[in-house]
């Protein structure tokens, strides 16, 4: 455990409830208000071809680390690497299936959505939220397994995002949660990101005041970590 991950977890663990209430599921959306009826489309508008955009998805897959919890509309990690993506030459687009405040199980119920965008990869980035709340370690580790071995089945690629947990939730747990990603990456042949927010955790201006989310800044090299794992597992052109 390095330094700088020792003093993000202390930091997080006074934050650690921040993270479950502004981490949670989304707002149900406002009722809409009336508008007035837009003005039919003229032929020449009709005619116009739809775009579908056909390169492989990589699926970003996860909570509110994923969803860009707290940024702006392209500050996500996701997004900063797509644009990474498009830079370096590779033909992929990523698909944002992170929602603030999963746990395993709520990825293994909308494991069926993911694996109905036919990925190429999943970015499978969950476990953080089942720590925090304290949910027995086996669970999570099952639940992990199921969607990473689901997600192999139906042929995409895994890369696996690890995490850990403030000190104050005890050595054995601690030791026995980050265990788990490094059992699933080596049970299932995936690679494996150590910990996800290495270099950002730990940096007050690379985080939110919550201490838990990455500002744009941090996302940018949450971003640049990602890639180092995503890249060796992509085809190029």
């Amino acid at each position: 455990m390095t330094v700088n991950r020792f003093i993000f977890w202390m930091l997080a663990a006074t934050s650690a409830i921040a993270l479950l209430n502004c981490g949670s599921k989304q707002q149900a959306a406002e009722p809409a208000t009336k508008t007035a009826a837009a003005p039919a489309s003229t032929k020449a508008e009709a005619a116009k071809p739809v775009t579908v955009d056909t390169r492989p998805a990589i699926v970003a897959f996860g909570d509110s680390l994923s969803a860009g919890f707290g940024l702006q509309d392209g500050e996500s990690f996701p997004d900063v690497v797509q644009t990474l993506l498009d830079q370096e030459g590779y033909t992929y687009r990523i698909v944002n299936m992170g929602v603030s405040g999963d746990t395993t199980t709520d990825g293994v119920v909308r494991l069926p959505n993911v694996i109905a965008t036919h990925p190429a990869v999943v970015l499978l980035e969950f476990g953080g939220n089942d720590g925090l709340r304290g949910l027995p370690v086996s669970t999570t580790q099952q639940n992990l397994a199921k969607m990473t071995e689901d997600l192999q089945q139906a042929g995409a690629k895994v890369v696996l995002a690890g995490m850990t947990l403030p000190r104050n939730y005890g050595p054995d747990y601690i030791s026995s949660f980050e265990k788990v990603y490094v059992e699933i990456a080596k049970k299932y042949k995936t690679p494996r990101i150590p910990f996800l927010l290495e270099g950002v955790g730990g940096h007050p201006d690379l985080m939110q005041a919550d201490g838990i989310h990455p500002t744009a800044q941090g996302a940018r090299i949450v971003a640049r970590t990602v890639m180092q794992y995503l890249t060796p597992v992509l085809k190029k052109g």
